[in-house]
Protein backbone atom coordinates (compact mmCIF):
# COMPACT_ATOMS: atom_id res chain seq x y z
CA UNK A 1 0.00 0.00 0.00
CA UNK A 2 3.01 2.29 0.16
CA UNK A 3 3.02 4.58 -2.88
CA UNK A 4 6.72 5.13 -2.89
CA UNK A 5 9.70 2.92 -3.37
CA UNK A 6 13.15 4.18 -2.58
CA UNK A 7 15.12 5.10 -5.66
CA UNK A 8 17.87 2.64 -4.71
CA UNK A 9 18.73 0.06 -2.10
CA UNK A 10 20.85 2.48 -0.09
CA UNK A 11 17.95 4.92 0.40
CA UNK A 12 16.54 3.09 3.41
CA UNK A 13 14.03 4.82 5.71
CA UNK A 14 16.83 5.39 8.23
CA UNK A 15 19.04 7.12 5.64
CA UNK A 16 16.09 9.24 4.54
CA UNK A 17 15.39 10.20 8.16
CA UNK A 18 19.02 11.15 8.83
CA UNK A 19 19.36 13.25 5.69
CA UNK A 20 15.93 14.81 6.13
CA UNK A 21 16.96 15.73 9.66
CA UNK A 22 20.20 17.31 8.38
CA UNK A 23 18.26 19.39 5.85
CA UNK A 24 15.94 20.67 8.57
CA UNK A 25 18.86 21.26 10.93
CA UNK A 26 20.64 23.54 8.44
CA UNK A 27 17.53 25.28 7.11
CA UNK A 28 15.95 25.95 10.49
CA UNK A 29 19.28 26.73 12.15
CA UNK A 30 19.91 29.56 9.71
CA UNK A 31 16.44 31.08 9.92
CA UNK A 32 16.24 31.06 13.71
CA UNK A 33 19.24 33.38 13.84
CA UNK A 34 17.64 36.16 11.83
CA UNK A 35 16.46 37.93 14.97
CA UNK A 36 20.10 38.61 15.86
CA UNK A 37 20.43 40.78 12.75
CA UNK A 38 17.57 43.13 13.67
CA UNK A 39 19.51 45.72 15.64
CA UNK A 40 22.82 45.80 13.70
CA UNK A 41 21.20 46.03 10.26
CA UNK A 42 18.59 48.55 11.41
CA UNK A 43 21.28 50.70 13.03
CA UNK A 44 23.71 50.61 10.10
CA UNK A 45 20.99 51.30 7.54
CA UNK A 46 19.30 53.93 9.77
CA UNK A 47 15.95 52.16 9.62
CA UNK A 48 13.38 51.75 12.37
CA UNK A 49 12.65 48.25 13.60
CA UNK A 50 9.52 48.05 11.49
CA UNK A 51 11.52 47.73 8.23
CA UNK A 52 13.42 44.66 9.39
CA UNK A 53 10.32 43.24 11.09
CA UNK A 54 8.34 43.70 7.86
CA UNK A 55 11.00 41.79 5.91
CA UNK A 56 10.81 38.90 8.38
CA UNK A 57 7.02 39.04 8.31
CA UNK A 58 6.97 38.90 4.50
CA UNK A 59 9.49 36.05 4.59
CA UNK A 60 7.19 34.01 6.79
CA UNK A 61 4.13 34.87 4.73
CA UNK A 62 5.82 34.02 1.41
CA UNK A 63 7.21 30.84 2.92
CA UNK A 64 3.72 29.84 3.94
CA UNK A 65 2.03 30.96 0.70
CA UNK A 66 4.46 29.00 -1.49
CA UNK A 67 4.56 25.93 0.77
CA UNK A 68 1.37 24.32 -0.63
CA UNK A 69 2.73 24.76 -4.18
CA UNK A 70 6.06 23.26 -3.13
CA UNK A 71 4.06 20.39 -1.65
CA UNK A 72 2.10 19.90 -4.88
CA UNK A 73 5.33 19.88 -6.90
CA UNK A 74 6.94 17.46 -4.46
CA UNK A 75 3.92 15.13 -4.53
CA UNK A 76 3.78 15.21 -8.33
CA UNK A 77 7.37 15.51 -9.56
CA UNK A 78 9.44 14.35 -6.61
CA UNK A 79 10.78 15.94 -3.47
CA UNK A 80 14.44 15.79 -4.53
CA UNK A 81 14.03 18.46 -7.20
CA UNK A 82 12.06 20.71 -4.86
CA UNK A 83 14.70 20.45 -2.12
CA UNK A 84 17.49 21.25 -4.58
CA UNK A 85 15.74 24.34 -5.95
CA UNK A 86 14.85 25.45 -2.44
CA UNK A 87 18.46 25.19 -1.26
CA UNK A 88 19.77 27.25 -4.20
CA UNK A 89 17.16 29.98 -3.68
CA UNK A 90 17.84 30.05 0.06
CA UNK A 91 21.56 30.61 -0.48
CA UNK A 92 20.92 33.23 -3.18
CA UNK A 93 18.53 35.10 -0.91
CA UNK A 94 21.12 35.23 1.89
CA UNK A 95 23.71 36.70 -0.48
CA UNK A 96 21.21 39.30 -1.68
CA UNK A 97 20.17 40.03 1.92
CA UNK A 98 23.78 41.04 2.59
CA UNK A 99 23.48 43.86 0.02
CA UNK A 100 20.49 45.98 1.12
CA UNK A 101 19.97 49.27 -0.69
CA UNK A 102 16.54 50.33 0.57
CA UNK A 103 13.83 48.87 2.80
CA UNK A 104 11.77 47.68 -0.20
CA UNK A 105 14.81 45.89 -1.67
CA UNK A 106 15.56 44.30 1.68
CA UNK A 107 11.97 43.06 1.92
CA UNK A 108 12.15 41.59 -1.60
CA UNK A 109 15.33 39.63 -0.81
CA UNK A 110 15.14 38.76 2.89
CA UNK A 111 11.40 38.40 2.56
CA UNK A 112 10.45 37.04 -0.87
CA UNK A 113 13.51 35.15 -2.16
CA UNK A 114 14.42 33.50 1.14
CA UNK A 115 10.75 32.77 1.85
CA UNK A 116 10.39 30.87 -1.44
CA UNK A 117 13.63 29.00 -0.78
CA UNK A 118 12.51 27.94 2.68
CA UNK A 119 9.35 26.37 1.29
CA UNK A 120 11.45 23.75 -0.49
CA UNK A 121 13.71 22.72 2.38
CA UNK A 122 11.48 22.66 5.45
CA UNK A 123 8.80 20.67 7.19
CA UNK A 124 6.04 20.02 4.67
CA UNK A 125 8.24 18.69 1.87
CA UNK A 126 10.48 16.68 4.22
CA UNK A 127 7.47 15.40 6.18
CA UNK A 128 5.90 14.17 2.95
CA UNK A 129 8.98 12.08 2.18
CA UNK A 130 9.14 10.69 5.71
CA UNK A 131 5.41 10.00 5.79
CA UNK A 132 5.77 7.81 2.70
CA UNK A 133 8.99 6.17 3.90
CA UNK A 134 7.69 4.98 7.28
CA UNK A 135 4.68 2.79 8.16
CA UNK A 136 1.84 4.38 10.18
CA UNK A 137 2.97 2.93 13.52
CA UNK A 138 6.43 4.56 13.16
CA UNK A 139 5.41 7.74 11.34
CA UNK A 140 4.76 9.99 14.35
CA UNK A 141 8.11 9.07 15.88
CA UNK A 142 9.95 9.73 12.59
CA UNK A 143 8.30 13.14 12.31
CA UNK A 144 9.26 13.88 15.91
CA UNK A 145 12.89 12.98 15.31
CA UNK A 146 13.08 15.14 12.18
CA UNK A 147 11.54 18.09 14.01
CA UNK A 148 14.05 17.56 16.83
CA UNK A 149 16.84 17.79 14.26
CA UNK A 150 15.49 21.17 13.18
CA UNK A 151 15.60 22.25 16.80
CA UNK A 152 19.18 21.08 17.16
CA UNK A 153 20.04 23.34 14.24
CA UNK A 154 18.68 26.29 16.21
CA UNK A 155 20.76 25.30 19.24
CA UNK A 156 23.94 24.69 17.24
CA UNK A 157 23.84 27.57 14.79
CA UNK A 158 22.73 30.47 17.00
CA UNK A 159 26.12 30.63 18.76
CA UNK A 160 27.80 30.39 15.35
CA UNK A 161 25.69 33.26 14.03
CA UNK A 162 26.48 35.42 17.07
CA UNK A 163 30.19 34.64 16.73
CA UNK A 164 30.12 35.62 13.07
CA UNK A 165 28.32 38.86 13.90
CA UNK A 166 30.95 39.67 16.52
CA UNK A 167 33.96 38.93 14.30
CA UNK A 168 32.97 39.65 10.69
CA UNK A 169 29.83 41.77 11.07
CA UNK A 170 26.39 41.18 9.65
CA UNK A 171 27.58 41.35 6.02
CA UNK A 172 30.19 38.63 6.45
CA UNK A 173 27.87 36.57 8.64
CA UNK A 174 25.21 36.45 5.93
CA UNK A 175 27.73 35.33 3.30
CA UNK A 176 28.97 32.51 5.55
CA UNK A 177 25.38 31.42 6.21
CA UNK A 178 24.76 31.39 2.45
CA UNK A 179 27.61 28.90 2.09
CA UNK A 180 26.09 26.81 4.88
CA UNK A 181 22.76 26.88 3.05
CA UNK A 182 24.41 25.48 -0.08
CA UNK A 183 25.36 22.38 1.93
CA UNK A 184 21.69 21.37 1.73
CA UNK A 185 21.89 20.88 -2.04
CA UNK A 186 23.78 17.53 -2.08
CA UNK A 187 21.32 16.08 0.44
CA UNK A 188 18.52 16.51 -2.09
CA UNK A 189 19.67 13.30 -3.77
CA UNK A 190 18.41 11.26 -0.82
CA UNK A 191 14.97 12.87 -1.07
CA UNK A 192 14.44 11.40 -4.56
CA UNK A 193 11.47 9.02 -4.60
CA UNK A 194 10.53 6.43 -7.20
CA UNK A 195 6.77 6.28 -7.30
CA UNK A 196 4.81 3.13 -7.82
CA UNK A 197 1.13 4.01 -8.10
CA UNK A 198 -0.03 1.50 -5.50
CA UNK A 199 -2.12 3.81 -3.30
CA UNK A 200 -5.52 2.36 -2.52
CA UNK A 201 -7.61 5.10 -4.14
CA UNK A 202 -7.50 7.40 -7.12
CA UNK A 203 -7.80 11.06 -6.26
CA UNK A 204 -6.74 14.31 -7.88
CA UNK A 205 -5.14 17.15 -5.95
CA UNK A 206 -8.32 19.19 -6.36
CA UNK A 207 -10.42 16.37 -4.94
CA UNK A 208 -8.01 16.01 -2.03
CA UNK A 209 -8.35 19.73 -1.27
CA UNK A 210 -12.14 19.57 -1.41
CA UNK A 211 -12.11 16.57 0.91
CA UNK A 212 -9.76 18.25 3.41
CA UNK A 213 -11.66 21.54 3.62
CA UNK A 214 -14.90 19.64 4.08
CA UNK A 215 -13.40 17.95 7.15
CA UNK A 216 -14.08 19.95 10.34
CA UNK A 217 -11.03 18.60 12.11
CA UNK A 218 -8.67 19.70 9.34
CA UNK A 219 -10.09 23.22 9.44
CA UNK A 220 -9.69 23.40 13.24
CA UNK A 221 -6.16 22.02 13.01
CA UNK A 222 -5.26 24.61 10.39
CA UNK A 223 -6.71 27.51 12.38
CA UNK A 224 -4.90 26.35 15.52
CA UNK A 225 -1.58 26.23 13.68
CA UNK A 226 -1.97 29.98 12.99
CA UNK A 227 -1.40 30.57 16.69
CA UNK A 228 1.78 28.51 16.73
CA UNK A 229 3.27 30.68 13.99
CA UNK A 230 2.28 33.93 15.71
CA UNK A 231 3.85 32.96 19.02
CA UNK A 232 7.15 31.44 17.95
CA UNK A 233 8.02 34.00 15.28
CA UNK A 234 7.20 36.98 17.47
CA UNK A 235 9.44 35.54 20.19
CA UNK A 236 12.17 34.39 17.79
CA UNK A 237 12.44 37.75 16.04
CA UNK A 238 11.85 40.15 18.93
CA UNK A 239 13.03 38.44 22.13
CA UNK A 240 16.71 39.47 21.74
CA UNK A 241 15.71 43.12 21.22
CA UNK A 242 13.13 42.95 24.04
CA UNK A 243 15.86 41.83 26.42
CA UNK A 244 18.31 44.49 25.21
CA UNK A 245 15.63 47.13 25.80
CA UNK A 246 15.32 45.85 29.37
CA UNK A 247 19.05 46.33 29.92
CA UNK A 248 20.09 42.68 29.56
CA UNK A 249 23.46 41.88 27.91
CA UNK A 250 23.32 40.67 24.29
CA UNK A 251 24.57 37.20 25.21
CA UNK A 252 21.45 36.59 27.34
CA UNK A 253 19.18 36.77 24.29
CA UNK A 254 21.47 34.55 22.24
CA UNK A 255 21.73 32.02 25.06
CA UNK A 256 17.95 32.07 25.52
CA UNK A 257 17.26 31.26 21.86
CA UNK A 258 19.93 28.56 21.93
CA UNK A 259 18.30 27.02 25.00
CA UNK A 260 14.95 27.09 23.22
CA UNK A 261 16.52 25.09 20.41
CA UNK A 262 18.26 22.66 22.74
CA UNK A 263 15.21 21.81 24.83
CA UNK A 264 12.96 21.70 21.81
CA UNK A 265 14.93 18.63 20.76
CA UNK A 266 13.45 16.85 23.76
CA UNK A 267 10.03 18.46 23.30
CA UNK A 268 9.59 17.45 19.66
CA UNK A 269 10.92 13.96 20.29
CA UNK A 270 8.51 13.54 23.20
CA UNK A 271 5.61 14.84 21.10
CA UNK A 272 6.41 12.31 18.38
CA UNK A 273 6.70 9.49 20.93
CA UNK A 274 3.45 10.42 22.66
CA UNK A 275 1.67 10.79 19.32
CA UNK A 276 1.88 7.04 18.81
CA UNK A 277 0.29 6.41 22.23
CA UNK A 278 -2.36 9.04 23.02
CA UNK A 279 -4.70 11.19 20.88
CA UNK A 280 -2.69 13.87 19.16
CA UNK A 281 -5.34 16.54 19.69
CA UNK A 282 -4.74 16.30 23.44
CA UNK A 283 -1.02 16.82 22.89
CA UNK A 284 -1.68 19.93 20.81
CA UNK A 285 -4.17 21.36 23.28
CA UNK A 286 -1.73 20.90 26.15
CA UNK A 287 1.11 22.54 24.21
CA UNK A 288 -0.93 25.65 23.41
CA UNK A 289 -2.29 26.20 26.91
CA UNK A 290 1.14 25.50 28.41
CA UNK A 291 2.68 28.16 26.17
CA UNK A 292 0.11 30.69 27.40
CA UNK A 293 0.98 29.88 31.02
CA UNK A 294 4.74 30.04 30.42
CA UNK A 295 4.52 33.44 28.71
CA UNK A 296 2.29 34.83 31.47
CA UNK A 297 4.64 33.66 34.21
CA UNK A 298 7.65 35.13 32.35
CA UNK A 299 5.99 38.54 32.14
CA UNK A 300 4.84 38.57 35.75
CA UNK A 301 8.13 37.47 37.32
CA UNK A 302 10.94 39.97 37.94
CA UNK A 303 13.25 39.93 34.91
CA UNK A 304 16.73 38.48 35.38
CA UNK A 305 19.11 36.35 33.37
CA UNK A 306 17.93 33.26 35.26
CA UNK A 307 14.25 34.02 34.68
CA UNK A 308 15.03 34.40 30.97
CA UNK A 309 16.85 31.07 30.89
CA UNK A 310 14.01 29.34 32.78
CA UNK A 311 11.54 30.81 30.28
CA UNK A 312 13.68 29.59 27.37
CA UNK A 313 13.97 26.05 28.74
CA UNK A 314 10.24 25.62 29.38
CA UNK A 315 9.24 27.32 26.13
CA UNK A 316 11.77 25.19 24.28
CA UNK A 317 9.95 22.04 25.34
CA UNK A 318 6.85 23.47 23.63
CA UNK A 319 8.48 25.28 20.68
CA UNK A 320 8.14 23.12 17.55
CA UNK A 321 6.54 20.19 19.36
CA UNK A 322 3.29 21.11 17.59
CA UNK A 323 4.74 19.98 14.25
CA UNK A 324 4.85 16.15 14.70
CA UNK A 325 1.25 15.78 15.97
CA UNK A 326 -0.09 18.28 13.43
CA UNK A 327 1.50 16.52 10.45
CA UNK A 328 0.72 13.08 11.88
CA UNK A 329 -3.00 13.95 12.16
CA UNK A 330 -3.04 14.98 8.48
CA UNK A 331 -1.40 11.68 7.47
CA UNK A 332 -3.64 9.64 9.76
CA UNK A 333 -6.88 11.19 8.51
CA UNK A 334 -6.15 11.62 4.80
CA UNK A 335 -3.26 9.25 4.05
CA UNK A 336 0.15 10.16 2.61
CA UNK A 337 -0.64 10.57 -1.10
CA UNK A 338 -1.07 14.35 -0.82
CA UNK A 339 0.54 14.79 2.57
CA UNK A 340 3.04 17.45 1.46
CA UNK A 341 0.29 19.54 -0.11
CA UNK A 342 -2.14 19.26 2.82
CA UNK A 343 0.50 19.91 5.48
CA UNK A 344 1.66 22.79 3.29
CA UNK A 345 -1.78 24.38 3.62
CA UNK A 346 -1.80 24.01 7.39
CA UNK A 347 1.68 25.54 7.32
CA UNK A 348 0.35 28.49 5.30
CA UNK A 349 -1.97 29.23 8.22
CA UNK A 350 1.04 28.94 10.53
CA UNK A 351 2.92 31.47 8.44
CA UNK A 352 0.06 33.95 8.28
CA UNK A 353 0.28 33.91 12.05
CA UNK A 354 4.07 34.25 11.77
CA UNK A 355 3.67 37.29 9.51
CA UNK A 356 1.45 39.01 12.06
CA UNK A 357 3.69 38.04 14.97
CA UNK A 358 6.84 39.43 13.33
CA UNK A 359 5.26 42.55 11.83
CA UNK A 360 3.01 43.51 14.74
CA UNK A 361 5.96 43.28 17.08
CA UNK A 362 7.88 45.92 15.13
CA UNK A 363 4.81 47.99 14.19
CA UNK A 364 3.49 48.29 17.74
CA UNK A 365 6.92 48.81 19.25
CA UNK A 366 7.64 51.76 16.95
CA UNK A 367 4.30 53.32 17.95
CA UNK A 368 3.91 52.32 21.61
CA UNK A 369 7.53 51.87 22.63
CA UNK A 370 6.69 48.48 24.13
CA UNK A 371 6.03 44.85 23.21
CA UNK A 372 3.49 44.38 26.02
CA UNK A 373 0.36 44.30 23.85
CA UNK A 374 1.78 41.55 21.61
CA UNK A 375 2.85 39.48 24.62
CA UNK A 376 -0.70 39.55 26.02
CA UNK A 377 -2.17 38.78 22.62
CA UNK A 378 0.09 35.70 22.48
CA UNK A 379 -1.37 34.49 25.78
CA UNK A 380 -4.96 34.92 24.61
CA UNK A 381 -4.28 33.15 21.31
CA UNK A 382 -2.69 30.21 23.13
CA UNK A 383 -5.86 29.64 25.16
CA UNK A 384 -7.97 29.91 21.98
CA UNK A 385 -5.84 27.32 20.13
CA UNK A 386 -5.97 24.93 23.09
CA UNK A 387 -9.77 24.96 22.99
CA UNK A 388 -10.28 24.51 19.25
CA UNK A 389 -7.92 21.53 19.01
CA UNK A 390 -9.93 19.45 21.48
CA UNK A 391 -12.84 18.47 19.16
CA UNK A 392 -10.62 17.34 16.24
CA UNK A 393 -11.62 13.90 14.88
CA UNK A 394 -8.44 11.88 14.21
CA UNK A 395 -10.12 8.86 12.62
CA UNK A 396 -9.19 7.94 9.06
CA UNK A 397 -11.63 9.54 6.67
CA UNK A 398 -14.30 7.28 5.18
CA UNK A 399 -14.08 7.54 1.40
CA UNK A 400 -16.73 6.48 -1.13
CA UNK A 401 -16.29 2.95 -2.42
CA UNK A 402 -15.97 4.12 -6.00
CA UNK A 403 -12.57 5.67 -5.18
CA UNK A 404 -11.10 2.31 -4.28
CA UNK A 405 -8.91 0.48 -6.77
CA UNK A 406 -6.71 -2.55 -6.70
CA UNK A 407 -3.31 -1.90 -5.26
Amino acid sequence: MNPVSRGGGWRTPTVVLVCGGLILMLAMGIRHGFGLFLQPISADMHWGREAFALAMAVQNLVWGATQPFAGVLADKYGSGRVVLCGALLYALGLVMMAHPTAPWAFVSTAGVVIGIGQSGVTFSVISGVLGRAFPPEKRSMALGISAAAGSFGQFAMLPLTQTLLSHVGWYGALLVLAAVGLAIAPLAAVMVERRQHSHAFRQSAREALREAFGHRGYVLLTVGFFVCGFQIVFIGVHLPSYLLDKGMPAHVGVTALALVGLFNIFGTYAAGWLGARIPKRYILSFIYVARAVVIAVFLWLPLSAWSVYAFAVTLGLLWLSTVPPTNAIVAQVFGVRYMAMLTGITFLSHQIGAFLGAWLGGFLFDRLGSYDLVWYLSIALGIFAALINLPIDEREIARPKNTTTAA
